[in-house]
C-alpha cells in the first residue's frame, strides 16, 4: 500500500521560497556574467613593418571571436593623440613615443609586448665623399625631433668622439627625407625603411646603423593603464594571436609577404627586404624584456626618459617603473 505524502509544515514554505528565489538569482547572475560581451578593444597602428604581424594575424582569423578591432591609421601623431584622448584603448608605438604620451597627466601606459627591436632599420646616410662619422663635422644633417632619431644620432657621433655641437641639425619629418636629399639642402640623414633604400639608391652611403646599438630602439604595444583590467582576455588574445602569426611568418614567408604586401604600398617581392633591420622577439625573448625584479625594458625605458629630457623632447620626468606588463607574455596555460 502507498505511503500518503507528507506535507511540509506551513511555516517553513516561505522560507524555502526565498531560498529558491536566492538561488534561481545567484545563477541567473553567474550565467549573465559567462556570457556577458567584453568591451571592444581598440588598437591603433600606422603602417611600419613591425606592427604587421598584428594584421598578418587578423588576416589569418587568429583573433577568433575576441572583440579586437585594429584601426589604420596614417601617422604615429594620429595614433599618439587618439591614446592620449581616449579614442583606442591600446596601441603599437616607439618607445619614446609612448613615454612622450605619458607626459599627459591621465595618460598612464604599460607595455604589454616588445613587437621589434631595430638592428639596422633606423640609419645615418650620407653624401659619397663623406666616409666616416668623424667627416659629418660642421655638415648639415636631417634628422626627425623624436627620441629615435636622437639616439641614434647621440650614438653616432659619440663614436667618432662627437658632439651635436659640432654639427648642424635640420629637423624634418621623415616623409620629407627623400626631397631634401635631392634637393641638396642636407649632407647627411637619420632616417629609416622605406626612405632608407630610396636613399641609399640616390647615391648614399651608410655610415651608422641601429645594428650598431641593439636594444635601444624598440616598438612596443601600449595599452591604457586605466582600462587594461576591463581588456586582459582581449589582449591575452591579442598578444597570442600576434606570436602565432610571428611563427607563420616564419614558416610561411611568401605567403605573410603577399598578405602583408598591399598595407605596406610595396610588391610581395619587396616585403621580405624591409624586415631585414629588424629582430621581432618571440615570446621567450619578450619574457626577457618585460620580467624580473628590475625589467630590461623599464630600463631602457629610463635612460630614454633622460634622453628626452637632455634633448627637450619632454618638459617634465616621466614615471617608467611599473611601465612593464609580462603577465601577457607568460606561457600560455596548457
Amino acid at each position: 500500500m502507498p505511503t500518503a505524502k507528507r506535507s511540509l509544515p506551513a511555516k517553513l514554505r516561505p522560507l524555502l521560497t526565498l531560498a529558491g528565489l536566492i538561488a534561481l538569482f545567484y545563477l541567473t547572475a553567474f550565467s549573465w556574467v559567462a556570457t556577458a560581451p567584453q568591451p571592444l578593444l581598440r588598437v591603433a597602428t600606422n603602417v611600419w613593418p613591425g606592427y604587421e604581424t598584428l594584421y598578418l594575424a587578423r588576416s589569418l582569423g587568429l583573433f577568433g571571436s575576441a572583440p579586437i578591432r585594429l584601426v589604420e591609421m596614417t601617422s604615429a601623431s594620429q595614433v599618439s593623440h587618439a591614446l592620449q584622448n581616449g579614442a583606442v584603448e591600446a596601441a603599437a608605438l616607439t618607445l619614446d613615443e609612448a613615454i612622450a604620451a605619458m607626459q599627459q597627466d591621465s595618460v598612464d601606459l604599460r607595455v604589454v609586448l616588445v613587437l621589434d627591436s631595430s638592428e639596422g632599420a633606423d640609419t645615418l646616410l650620407a653624401r659619397d665623399g663623406i666616409d666616416t662619422v668623424a667627416g659629418l663635422r660642421g655638415k648639415r644633417i636631417g634628422v626627425e625631433n623624436t627620441a629615435t632619431g636622437a639616439v641614434l644620432l647621440d650614438a653616432a657621433l659619440q663614436s667618432a668622439g662627437l658632439d651635436i655641437g659640432q654639427v648642424s641639425i635640420a629637423p624634418m619629418t621623415v616623409n620629407d627625407h627623400l626631397a631634401a636629399w635631392q634637393q641638396g639642402g642636407i649632407d647627411a640623414v637619420v632616417t629609416f625603411e622605406p626612405f632608407r633604400s630610396r636613399i641609399l639608391a640616390a647615391g648614399a652611403r651608410e655610415l651608422f646603423s641601429s645594428r650598431q646599438i641593439p636594444g635601444r630602439i624598440l616598438d612596443v604595444l601600449v595599452v591604457r593603464a586605466d582600462v587594461l583590467a576591463a581588456h586582459r582576455e582581449a589582449l591575452r588574445s591579442l598578444v597570442a594571436a600576434h606570436f602565432a602569426a610571428l611563427a607563420y611568418f616564419s614558416a610561411n614567408p611568401s605567403d605573410a609577404a603577399q598578405r602583408m604586401a598591399p598595407r605596406l604600398g610595396v610588391a610581395a617581392d619587396r616585403v621580405l627586404p624591409l624586415f631585414e633591420g629588424l629582430k621581432l622577439p618571440d615570446r621567450s625573448a619578450n619574457r626577457e624584456w618585460l620580467t624580473g625584479a628590475e625589467p630590461e625594458l623599464t630600463r631602457v625605458a629610463a635612460e630614454l626618459v633622460q634622453l628626452m629630457l637632455q634633448h627637450r623632447l619632454i618638459a617634465n620626468p616621466v614615471a617608467t617603473a611599473n611601465i612593464a606588463a609580462a603577465e601577457f607574455v607568460a606561457e600560455p596555460q596548457r
